[in-house]
């Protein structure tokens, strides 16, 4: 018995040895992840991108030799031009290498200014449904035809329509004769086919389609950049939608006109505020618009066009070289003079490809916050500065909270604008 007891007594030490070892085996591995050396590895990018004149590396801040210096980098030159290798050490060994891509040094002229915004419709877009009183009862062609909000009517009897006044002389003609039409219509990515009934409306005593069109919208917003070569510019930050179907609008043909600023409605909790501007569309009319995108609006401009704060091109920062904190905007308040604000970039997200709402940007500056209470309509497209560098644009503002909103990178904005910052540098 006194054996066995001994045994088993040793059996049960080394349980709890292995148990103990176990243990700190398994606190290490869960340690290891939050130790400085580990985490400023991980998050050394296996490829950099920056400018010629911008060509600072990660470094690896947590990795020290005895000399309590940051841990030595080297480089080898790539066979690709404009890049390189660089080979993270410690202790003399490589633990890591970043491909670094150094793109030619790019630079645009801000912008800031309040610009009016036109826009004309490729065919004529549908906004509604209404019903036509006949003899016996109220009938909506339109519905009947299986055209819905939202819709653009291409073409009527094989003809192209160009706006919106194009369409009544045509339905008028076809409903004299007792003909159909035969519309081409566009939903979505689709096209198709269909035949409506013009109907005599008793009431106005013509014949009508029972669909509300419109072919043109309208509105305010700010210059974001120009690129004073080629005078390709971006504004707005963000697509243009109906207001009626909240869809996107798909340009025919667009126009940028100078606006001044009338007054502001000043945003609140769960109340947006807006700019009121003036503005002609057919005077004053600086550039054109050739795409309406997620990104915002681009085209070309009739020449320069100056903000008064700002006479040379400043350089732009990638995705990944913005950083949170202190910015500036540029933006109107008051009749067409371009004033500077201080905001804060709250957060960025570093993007390897195009997305919007790249950054969270807050109004900080007191002078902008008691004249607007934040982020309002119209302020879409304002430049963000920092460091001396264009990083983006203001988009969106937060509903219950206007004094925030979100911003999108240049970088996007610039490759929106056909602008090819990476002149074909990096290998896709």
């Amino acid at each position: 018995m006194w054996v066995r007891s001994e045994e088993w007594e040793l059996l049960k030490a080394k349980q709890r040895w292995k148990y103990t070892i176990g243990s700190i085996l398994l606190l290490m591995m869960i340690a290891i992840p939050f130790l400085n050396p580990v985490q400023d590895h991980i998050t050394i990018p296996t490829e950099w991108t920056t400018y010629e004149s911008q060509a600072a590396i990660p470094a690896l801040k947590g990795m020290k030799d005895k000399s309590e210096k940051t841990s030595p980098a080297f480089q080898s030159q790539s066979e690709k031009l404009g890049s390189e290798d660089i080979f993270y050490q410690l202790a003399g060994l490589p633990i890591k290498k970043t491909n670094a891509d150094y793109l030619d040094d790019f630079k645009v002229m801000p912008g800031g200014q309040s610009i009016g915004v036109k826009l004309s419709t490729k065919g004529v877009l549908v906004v509604g449904h209404h019903q036509v009183k006949t003899e016996n009862a109220m009938v909506s062609p339109g519905e009947k035809a299986n055209i819905r909000v939202g819709d653009i009517i291409l073409e009527v009897n094989g003809k192209e329509l160009k706006k919106m006044a194009d369409m009544a002389p045509i339905v008028k003609e076809s409903g004299e004769k007792n003909q159909d039409l035969t519309l081409i219509v566009k939903r979505g990515k689709e096209t198709f086919e269909t035949i409506l009934e013009p109907t005599y409306d008793v009431k106005d005593q013509k014949y009508r389609i029972g669909l509300y069109i419109r072919d043109s919208a309208a509105g305010i917003g700010t210059m974001t950049f120009y690129d004073p070569s080629s005078h390709k510019y971006g504004a707005l930050g963000h697509i243009i939608s109906d207001m009626d179907t909240r869809k996107p609008i798909e340009i025919n043909e667009g126009t940028i006109v100078r606006s001044h600023v009338t007054s502001i409605q000043k945003g609140s909790q769960g109340v947006p505020g807006e700019k009121r501007a003036d503005f002609s569309a057919t005077r004053d009319r600086i550039g054109d618009i050739t795409k309406n995108s997620p990104f915002g609006i681009f085209g070309k401009l009739k020449g320069d066009v100056s903000n008064g704060l700002y006479d040379r091109p400043i350089p732009i920062a990638l995705s990944h070289q913005v950083k949170e904190g202190p910015a500036k905007i540029l933006t109107v308040v008051d009749g067409d003079e371009v004033q500077e604000y201080d905001v804060e970039v709250v957060s960025t997200v570093p993007q390897k490809h195009p997305a919007t709402k790249g950054m969270i940007v807050k109004i900080t500056d007191p002078e902008l916050l008691k004249a607007t209470g934040g982020i309002v309509q119209g302020m879409s497209g304002s430049p963000i500065i920092q460091n001396g560098k264009l990083i983006g644009a203001v988009t969106h503002v937060f509903v219950n909270d206007p004094t925030s909103g979100y911003g999108v990178h240049i970088e996007w904005m610039l490759q929106e604008a056909g602008i090819d910052i990476y002149k074909d540098q990096i290998a896709s």
